[in-house]
């Protein structure tokens, strides 16, 4: 029987870059991004000027993980406590737990077959919710209709913080995801598209909201010292009125990152041709369903999503079980009960008036998601579509 051996939880190594100029912030002890000599730029500061010309973005603030960049987000967007904030129902537990944490209440938005949120239901929510901030998680890579979502915002007069933590390096019509919105928030967590083990970015092009976010973030009176700053009179008009909340990136998660930096854009075109071949690889197996990529976008095809039509939902834990037993790992995102990383929205039992989501919930009723780590090559890929295809053939599409 054809097995899978390489665990989907494996990635790269650091550069061996990173590794020396990591032994040498170890040696002389400087891992608080604000402890320089002399006229040293920080490991940090020189992220963040690296990462801001790269995304397109006038200001870049490095922060500790991708959960704290959304939160500062929101932040200078002016989300407070009681506040509500539109946010697609299909995300991870960090999107709604970011509005939590700022005392703001979240408003779920369905989504459509393909994984995108649904804009008709998405200006229904903003009339009735009155919000005016939209926390849009790209999930899982999927890019909605940018020009169209991007006006129903203006209509309504509403902020969008983009979470882009799955689509660094995407776009969408030629505009890469995050400087669509007032502001966006990226994820260096390990399984990202950079590994720092926790991290992020916060990225804008607004004076104030850079200014509110380099505070926020735990620069004290020290934000000269940041590597992309808007200029001196907007900190005076508000540091004394944006608070500390601590969540600073340190010297040695920059330096790891900036040696990945040069490997982006090529790590990037890995992931599609790995992603590409397996997309075409499940695409022909009787029984899947995957959802065909807009022409309009550019993806990055760290992870994949597909539906197991002829799968009843009660016989999906089964079916995963047999894909593991030959070294699969996929994951179930409609299952009831969250699993390590995935929950369902009805999970985040914390929300109150917690909606029914019909939408969604058939959407996820039969989706699964697969990893896809740099340490795998075309053929491993083509190993993994065959055992699925292999385990599929025993399945026939449930009555009804």
């Amino acid at each position: 029987m054809l097995t899978f051996t390489k665990p989907f939880t494996q990635q790269e190594p650091i550069p061996e870059a990173g590794i020396q100029q990591a032994l040498e912030i170890l040696r002389h002890g400087r891992l608080h991004r604000y402890n320089v000599m002399g006229a040293e730029i920080s490991e940090v500061s020189l992220l963040e000027q690296e990462y801001a010309k790269w995304q397109g973005a006038r200001y870049c603030v490095a922060t500790a993980s991708g959960g704290q960049a959304i939160q500062l987000g929101l932040r200078v967007c002016g989300v407070g406590p009681g506040d509500r904030v539109l946010a697609n129902a299909y995300t991870l537990a960090p999107v709604p737990g970011a509005i939590h944490a700022v005392g703001a209440e979240p408003v779920l938005v369905e989504i459509d077959a393909d994984y995108h949120i649904d804009l008709t239901h998405l200006e229904e929510m903003a009339k009735r919710s009155g919000a005016k901030t939209l926390l849009l998680s790209h999930m899982r890579g999927h890019i909605a209709d940018m020009e169209a979502l991007m006006a129903i915002a203006r209509a309504h007069h509403i902020k969008v913080v983009e979470d882009c933590a799955h689509t660094m390096g995407a776009k969408w019509q030629g505009k890469r995801s995050g400087n669509f919105g007032d502001v966006a928030a990226f994820s260096t967590q390990t399984y990202k598209h950079m590994n720092s083990g926790e991290g992020g970015f916060l990225t804008t092009d607004d004076d104030e909201m850079a200014a509110r976010a380099i505070v926020h973030s735990g620069s004290y009176m020290l934000y000269g010292r940041h590597g992309t700053l808007p200029p001196d009179e907007v900190f005076e008009k508000i540091k004394l009125e944006s608070a500390n909340f601590s969540c600073r990136m340190d010297n040695l998660r920059a330096t790891i990152i900036r040696s990945q930096m040069p490997h982006l854009d090529r790590n990037i075109d890995r992931w599609n041709q790995l992603y590409d071949t397996l997309f075409a690889g499940l695409e022909a197996i009787a029984g899947v369903d995957i959802p065909p990529r807009k022409q309009a976008e550019f993806y990055v095809g760290s992870s994949i999503q597909f539906k197991l039509k002829a799968v009843s939902a009660r016989d999906i834990p089964d079916f995963l079980a047999r894909c593991a037993a030959r070294g699969v790992e996929l994951k179930w995102f409609g299952a009831d009960q969250p699993a390590a990383f995935t929950s369902r929205y009805d999970s985040w039992q914390y929300i109150s008036d917690l909606p029914d989501l019909p939408a969604t919930k058939a959407a996820l009723e039969k989706t699964v998601d697969m990893r896809i780590p740099l340490t795998f090559d075309v053929a491993d890929c083509q190993i993994i579509t065959q055992i699925i295809a292999d385990e599929m053939a025993d399945y026939r599409a449930p009555a009804g």
